[in-house]
């Protein structure tokens, strides 16, 4: 039983004892005790006030009398001001905590809910290779889904792998003109690297020809839509959407080039996906969808021969779903793919971990499934993060301005191994800094991505929380040879403050889980290693010559370690037992 619990079931029983009242749940109200004051926890009195016909400083001193009399040495003394009961709990409660603390193995893990929530992340274009905006991505999808599980939900993530459109074709039309039969074989590069080399010389001849055709006379907006490398691109569309076989071979084959180096870029990540869905397979799904909606009059068709939603009545604009030429878009697609998703699985929740960028998208997606008769459709959750920026501004993968994902965990592991010569430590703890530094901002922010300031082992960062562990481990290890002893129940300030944290955490685990925010975790993983090492600084562990205050001091830092592991791997970041 929780503090809150125990003083909440005894003011109860009070209130009924002093004043023959049965209290009522909502008017226990329980809050930290104030810095100024001395007390672990206060009881508001002013709601048994009129009950008492008192005045609160008298009720708050009987109400207090009584719980030291009968708490069963819970309240150790308390102090009365006004309305507010602070209440300083006994040691020998707190000493229980630890030793509760440490004989639960799942410590923070909250009880099985029986529902099942489905968390998308990832989303790459097979054009290009992950970048830094990736990363922010994956690695807030894969802590959101660890949240989740550890507040009892079953979580599948998911990855919507786009595999088709115009932004493929544009990289399969530059390699079948300048690429000359290179595969990364010959070249060296990973897959993905290669193709998106392929997605860059597009834009680059492609601009050439535009500004060609504008010193001809042409206008922007006209040499754009004129320019031959657009115009074989979009043939190319058409043509795999016609399940051209030649067309559909080349695209078959410069996918699985990419898919090899997302696999390996995810591992070296540490994120990973229970089931993949590929655009090629949904969009066809959301095609019949749509035809449906255009059949029953909910979608309807322009002269031109795209299909459009109107949702001027719902505060929106007009939506296009397909366009002149037959082709699907982006929301097509999407369509499709919550469609197969719903019909695959059980899902009580889904969420879909996308950029601000695209909050307009998530609401009218929201309102076509619904409009489709679908279910689910009102009840989608868009996890909607800011972007990463980074010094020298936005990044633009058609320029090739991106921080790549790969090239990015390269450097922050040779960084690391400029601290540390063992290879698995430096890797740990540079990626453990990436994942760090990008989580512990709140999501809903935009961020500005500094390496250097991220890999310090001094403040807010992951190398200082993966440090603190492995200093804790080393404590362990020199103890295992002592001798065990009954631990001490007095407690110094520096002792009672660990334990207050470490209680706190099952409800650190179901705040980042309501609010879908792993920065919740970082803070809190922050604040008990600063919490540790405060106490390490000023009380002695293995030097302590009394033995149950040694133990006490043991007991202690093992749990610590204990609940930054578990803290960590919520975030995904893995703990070096040596540094």
């Amino acid at each position: 039983m929780t503090l809150e619990q125990n003083i909440a079931q005894l003011a109860k029983a009070a209130v009924k004892a002093l004043y023959d009242v049965d209290a009522a749940d909502s008017q226990i109200q329980l809050q930290k005790t104030r810095p100024e004051f001395e007390g672990n926890i206060t009881l508001v009195v002013f709601p048994f006030v009129k009950l008492a016909r008192k005045a609160p400083q008298q009720v708050a001193s009987e109400l207090g009398e009584w719980l030291m009399a009968n708490g069963e040495g819970l309240v150790a003394k308390y102090n009365a001001v006004q309305g507010f009961l602070n209440l300083v709990i006994d040691d020998v409660f707190w000493v229980k905590q630890l030793e509760a603390i440490d004989a639960c193995a799942n410590y923070g893990q909250q009880p099985d809910r029986n529902q099942l929530m489905m968390v998308e992340y990832s989303s790459p274009n097979t054009n290009k290779p992950l970048h830094l905006g990736h990363v922010r991505n994956n690695l807030l999808g894969y802590s959101i889904a660890k949240i989740q599980e550890a507040n009892g939900w079953k979580v599948v993530k998911t990855n919507i792998v786009n595999d088709r459109g115009i932004h493929i074709c544009k990289s399969m039309l530059a390699w079948l003109k300048f690429g000359n039969g290179e595969t990364p074989e010959s070249s060296g590069k990973k897959g993905d690297h290669l193709i998106g080399d392929y997605y860059v010389r597009f834009d680059k001849e492609y601009k050439a020809q535009i500004a060609e055709l504008m010193a001809k006379g042409m206008d922007e907006e006209t040499a754009k839509r004129e320019a031959p490398l657009m115009l074989e691109a979009q043939e190319m569309l058409r043509k795999w959407e016609a399940n051209d076989p030649e067309i559909r071979a080349l695209w078959a084959k410069m996918n699985e080039w990419v898919y090899a180096g997302f696999d390996e870029t995810y591992k070296r990540l540490g994120v990973s996906f229970d089931k993949i869905y590929y655009e090629s397979n949904t969009y066809l799904e959301g095609k019949s969808e749509v035809e449906k909606g255009l059949a029953t009059g909910l979608f309807y068709r322009r002269e031109d021969g795209s299909v459009w939603a109107d949702l001027t009545k719902d505060g929106l604009d007009e939506k296009l779903l397909l366009r002149s030429d037959g082709t699907s878009v982006y929301m097509t697609q999407d369509i499709g793919t919550a469609k197969l998703r719903f019909q695959d699985f059980p899902i009580d929740k889904m969420v879909y971990v996308v950029g601000n960028e695209q909050e307009y998208h998530f609401k009218v997606l929201s309102i076509l499934l619904d409009r489709l008769g679908f279910p689910f459709g009102k009840e989608l959750v868009h996890f909607s993060y800011g972007m990463v920026e980074l010094p020298n501004g936005k990044m633009k993968s058609r320029e090739g301005t991106v921080v790549d994902a790969d090239d990015l965990m390269d450097k922050m592991i040779e960084d690391a191994l400029e601290m540390n010569e063992d290879k698995e430590v430096a890797r740990m703890v540079g990626l453990g800094a990436l994942k760090y530094f990008i989580l512990k901002v709140d999501p809903r922010k935009n961020m500005l991505f500094n390496p250097a300031e991220s890999i310090d082992f001094n403040g807010n960062t992951g190398p200082f929380i993966q440090y603190t562990y492995a200093r804790i481990q080393s404590v362990l290890r020199k103890a295992e040879s002592d001798q065990q002893s009954a631990i001490s129940h007095q407690l110094e300030e520096k002792e009672l403050a660990l334990i207050q944290r470490l209680c706190e955490y099952p409800s650190i685990v179901r705040n980042a889980g309501d609010n879908f925010s792993p920065a919740v975790i970082c803070n809190y993983a922050y604040d008990l290693a600063c919490d540790f090492n405060s106490f390490y600084h000023d009380l002695s562990i293995l030097n302590e010559p009394d033995a149950a205050k040694r133990a006490l001091r043991l007991l202690l830092s093992k749990n610590v370690a204990k609940v930054l592991h578990s803290a960590m791997s919520l975030l995904g970041i893995e703990m070096p037992e040596r540094m």
